[in-house]
């Protein structure tokens, strides 16, 4: 069975792309969370306020493309983002 996650693409007004996660991000549906990052190229926003639950399958997906991301994440995942130490690789509001 797979978690409920919805990922929605945009764009700032300077042009910056953002995807925007709500849902869950686990094991079930880390590949839909990885096609999505891969098929964006460049610096990317990845908005993650609405994000109730992030497993270390999905941290992983976040690893591997922290080079180019800015994340947005609320006071839920900020922890769990800080003690993986991808605060430290990334920009995070």
């Amino acid at each position: 069975m797979t978690t409920s996650l919805t990922l929605t693409p945009g764009r700032r007004p300077d042009g910056t792309a953002v995807l925007t996660a709500v849902g869950e991000i686990d094991m079930s549906n880390t590949g839909s969370l990885a096609d999505a990052l891969d098929r964006t190229p460049g610096p990317l926003v990845l908005d993650l306020t609405a994000v109730d639950y992030l497993d270390s399958a999905g941290l992983s997906v976040l690893f591997s493309h922290a080079d180019r991301l800015e994340l947005v994440a609320g006071p839920l995942l900020t922890p769990v983002l800080t003690i993986s130490g991808l605060t430290s690789l990334t920009t995070r509001h």
